[in-house]
């Protein structure tokens, strides 16, 4: 039987309820690219990533898309729609062969009721969510295009393996993801980069986008917002 031992948001809890409550649980594989949830879906339950990879975003009437979050190994979502029974607020959709856990709302709602463990980590992970999308907001009502991308390239970026002075982002985002990342054209995420390219401040390797003059990047961003004054 699949547990929900292997799910960080329970680690600690009683064996006998891990048991119990896994066995209320669905299980389910999702190919690359297949739409995991609708944001017309009128389901509440919560869903684990056990294993894979899967994209948040948020579409709207015309066909505009905003890629919100990406989700790994260990990350859930759809609490806010378990919360509030309000329907969803996105779309889901798994990047790479992937395998969840179906929590019904019952369940997690259950969880955060008689386990003070779960509900502190859940309240801690909605706070951290909603900070950033605070950030977010601040960015597109303040900056411009162009420091909305360098502000998100650094967000995606890890420190550069045998390179303390730089970060790298790999795979690297295509334009297109970028555009939708930041509410803009990939043609504009294209002219971007290509001037960050001539200027030394990002260049391209075999799978990595490499961030590689950090303290002008950073420069660059205090600068558009001194701009927004």
């Amino acid at each position: 039987m699949e547990s929900l031992s292997n799910i960080p948001l329970f680690e600690g809890l009683d064996a006998g309820l891990i048991e119990t409550q896994s066995r209320r649980c669905a299980w389910r594989s999702y190919d690359e690219n297949e739409l995991v949830i609708d944001y017309e879906d009128e389901t509440c339950d919560v869903r684990f990533i056990v294993s894979g990879h899967a994209r948040i975003i948020l579409r709207i009437a015309t066909g505009k898309e905003m890629i919100l979050a990406e989700m790994k190994e260990g990350d859930y979502f759809g609490e806010i729609a378990a919360i509030d029974e309000s329907g969803r607020s996105a779309n889901v959709t798994a990047l790479s062969r992937s395998h969840m856990c179906i929590m019904p709302r019952a369940v997690f709602l259950e969880f955060l009721a008689t386990q003070p463990v779960v509900n502190q980590r859940v309240m801690k992970l909605l706070a951290k969510r909603v900070r950033s999308l605070n950030l977010r907001l601040a960015e597109h009502s303040f900056l411009q295009t162009k420091h909305r991308l360098y502000s998100e390239l650094l967000r995606l970026s890890r420190p550069r393996m045998g390179h303390s002075d730089q970060r790298s982002i790999s795979p690297p985002p295509t334009q297109k993801d970028m555009a939708a990342r930041i509410g803009t054209r990939r043609e504009v995420v294209s002219r971007e980069i290509a001037n960050m390219k001539r200027a030394g401040i990002v260049d391209k390797t075999t799978g990595a986008l490499i961030l590689c003059n950090l303290p002008k990047l950073n420069a660059m961003i205090s600068a558009g917002w001194e701009e927004s004054d």
